[in-house]
């Protein structure tokens, strides 16, 4: 998710958007733990996603 992308989505939006990934990036760690996980740069990106949804909440507070 590009950031142009992330600050044309509402409040709502983002919010949804968070707690989506934060439950995907929970499941990518189990996955982890069982070597269920084939992918490992998706933690990365997931990671990322997640810091630029706060940081244009935080902006929007500000």
């Amino acid at each position: 998710m590009k950031a142009i992308d992330v600050r044309k989505k509402t409040d709502s939006e983002l919010m949804k958007a968070l707690g989506e990934l934060e439950i995907e990036l929970r499941e990518f760690r189990f996955g982890m733990s069982g070597s269920r996980t084939k992918n490992v740069r998706k933690a990365r990106t997931v990671r990322a996603d997640i810091a630029r949804i706060k940081l244009v909440m935080a902006e929007r507070e500000a």
